[in-house]
Order: structure tokens, then sequence, then C-alpha cells
């Protein structure tokens, strides 16, 4: 909480400062749940019910001339740790109270800067991603089991790297380059040969509009071998992110969204696929019993989102079939996310809402049914805007 003051007393000060030093806006949000989770893992059932919170402080400045910055401030820790199991937390959440180890501590998740002019931009630095709207990011980074919003929630929806807009006929050209994870697969000492050989990747879209209906194909592409191909793996009383799959490789992803108005209802179909072959490097001291894997798999996502006035849901189903070993492995997952936003309280200065919240997963792995999984988590969540 100290620290929490100190950065918010920071940007207080900030925001006064001399209109030589740019035109500083602060806000943020802040809220609480309850979470009731149960498990049903190969039979075994497992039920709790905990309290999460979550502070996050945005500041945005606008430097004159289409020049801007800005920063948010929240938790960047993924979750409350149990030796090396991960329970509850995420995407700057917090949990109360587990093992008497609550401490929530505040880090810059994300701060850029750039420029806007005429019909074009570019921005630098720790970038958002709206990986929550965007499904693209989830089945490259998790193809064995990409839904419940894994890039956002345990990679913080934010990645390091550059972005360039620009407007082309009737459409907005976007282009990410970013730093996906920062492990050469050559380093050996004194050579050089690490340079330029982490894991990059670029991010290319082209959002439009025909009549009403507004598509967006696009594609993502290692441009160098990623090490950060994961899974999810769930227990009976907890879920794990970021446990090695397949590493060392170039993924690539492609496909496109569809926004389609009827009325006060908003309708959007995702549907992409995603492909990941080649070999991982030798090396042992990184790669450990990974390296010098065949890697062969592809994956696809489909989702279908709905809007109605405080109305949200969507369904994402995925299937990724891994070819990498003698045995073909086919994992088959399902996820229904649906949440009613009530406002209680709205004015110029902010706003109060509650929401509940639904969100069930289901996997299936088809050579070991011993190894599907349900999770169902209700959720109710309180949240003040500033």
């Amino acid at each position: 909480m100290k620290k929490l003051v100190t950065y918010a007393a920071f940007f207080a000060a900030l925001s006064y400062a001399s209109p030589a030093f740019g035109e500083l806006k602060i806000g943020g949000d802040a809220s609480v749940r309850a979470r009731s989770e149960t498990y049903d893992v190969a039979h075994s059932k497992s039920d709790e019910l905990y309290w999460q919170y979550r502070v996050r402080l945005n500041a945005a400045a606008d430097l004159g001339d289409g020049y801007i910055f800005k920063a948010q401030i929240t938790n960047e820790a993924p979750n409350v740790k149990d030796g090396s199991v991960a329970l509850g937390g995420g995407g700057g959440w917090q949990r109360v109270g587990y093992g008497n180890t609550e401490l929530y501590t505040l880090g810059v998740s994300q701060a850029y800067f750039g420029r806007f002019y005429g019909d074009s931009h570019y921005l630098i630095g720790r970038l958002p991603l709206n990986s929550t709207n965007n499904p693209i990011l989830d089945l490259t980074l998790y193809p064995k089991n990409p839904l419940d919003i894994p890039t956002t929630t345990y990679n913080n929806d934010r990645l390091y790297g550059a972005n360039y807009g620009t407007k082309i006929g009737k459409g907005d050209l976007n282009l990410v380059v970013g730093v996906f994870d920062n492990v050469s697969a050559n380093d050996a000492s004194g050579s050089g040969n690490g340079i330029l050989n982490d894991g990059y990747a670029l991010l290319l879209s082209y959002k439009t509009t025909i009549g009403n209906v507004t598509i967006e194909p696009e594609v993502l592409t290692a441009i160098t071998k990623f090490d950060s191909i994961t899974q999810q793996t769930f227990s009976t009383t907890s879920s794990s992110y970021g446990k090695p799959w397949h590493q060392g490789i170039r993924p690539v992803t492609f496909g496109g969204n569809v926004s389609v108005p009827a009325g006060d209802l908003k309708l959007g179909f995702s549907g992409l696929y995603t492909i990941g072959n080649g070999t991982t490097p030798s090396s042992t001291a990184i790669y450990g019993a990974n390296a010098n894997a065949n890697v062969d798999y592809t994956g696809y996502l489909l989702r279908v989102k709905a809007e109605y006035g405080p109305f949200l849901a969507w369904y994402d189903h995925s299937v990724t079939t891994d070819k990498s070993t003698s045995t073909t492995q086919k994992y088959t997952n399902n996820f229904v996310w649906a949440q009613y936003q009530f406002k209680v309280y709205s004015s110029a200065k902010g706003t109060l809402t509650v929401q509940p919240t639904i969100r069930y997963l289901t996997t299936r792995d088809d050579v070991t049914p011993a190894n599907d999984s349900n999770r169902l988590r209700s959720e109710l969540w309180a949240t003040v805007t500033f």
C-alpha cells in the first residue's frame, strides 16, 4: 500500500507540473472480486472460494505536435506461488491471504511513446495487445490449450516492441514487431552468435469496413525461433501456465476477425489457424530433454461473440493435432465466457460497476482420456474507475 501511495503521489505531482512538461492525465481502476472455482480432473474434484483485488493506474501525456506518452502501473506478478505451483491471480489480480504471503507489488506493466500524425502513427515501448478481444496470440503462445485468455492473464496483455500504423485505401494497416523471449538458441562465449537470436515475432493486420461489416485479416509469425510455446496444465487444486511444450521453433498463425452489427446486438466471429514445425536446437543447456526434438503440430481456434447492452458472451472452440512423435496427439478444448455488467453509479469523474461472470473450460486429450478436465469459475466483480 505504501508503494501504491508513492506512485499516486508521483503522478499527482506530475499532473500539476508546468505546461512546458506537457499535459498529463491520470486515471485508472480498482477492482475486487469473489471467485468460486471448481475443478474436475481425471474424475477427481475440488472446489474453493477465494477473494482477489486489482489496482491499475494509467498515465497519459500529450506532448504536443502529435507526440504522446502512456503508461500503466499494476501488479506484474502472475499469482501467488506455492513452490512451483501457481494458484489464482494473473492479469494484475492478487489473491487474498494465501499462505500468509500476500504482497501486492506494483510495477510498470506498460510504458510507450510515439507520434500520431495525419493518417499514420508509430509507438515504441511496452505496448498493450488487446489480446482478450483478439485470440491470435493465445493460439500462437498456448497452442495446446489457447482458451480462457491466457495472454491477458499470464502475459499481462503487453509486449515489448514497436508498432506502425497507416491508412491504406478504406482500411487501417497495423504492424507490430516484438520481443517474445530473451533466450538465444546459440550463445557461445566470445562468439557473438547470440546477437539478434532471441524470440522476435511480427503481427500484421488490416482492418476495413465493407458496408456495415468490419473485417480484419491478420497473420502472426515468428521472425526467429521461439522459446515461448507453452501449455496449460491443471490439477485438482490449481492451474499452472507456462510449462514447456514445444520450444525453439518458428510458428505462424493466420486468420481473421469479423464484426457484424444486428440492431442493438453486436456479433463477432474469429477463425485462426496455427502451424508449428521444425527441430528444436541442440543446446541441452537451454532446452534440456527437448533439445533436438522434432516439432510438427497444427491447430485452429473458432470464436463466436455476442454483445447486447450490458451483456457480453463468447464461445471458443479449439483443436490442436500434434504429430511430433510416433503417436499423434489431439487436444480439443471448449470455453464459455458470459458476463452482465450493472452500472451502479456514473459521473464525469468515474463509475462504479458490479459484474457477475461465468467462465467454463473443458479440455480433452483424445489419446489419454484420463487427462480430460473441466473448470468452472463463477465470479462477482466490483470495479470503480476514476
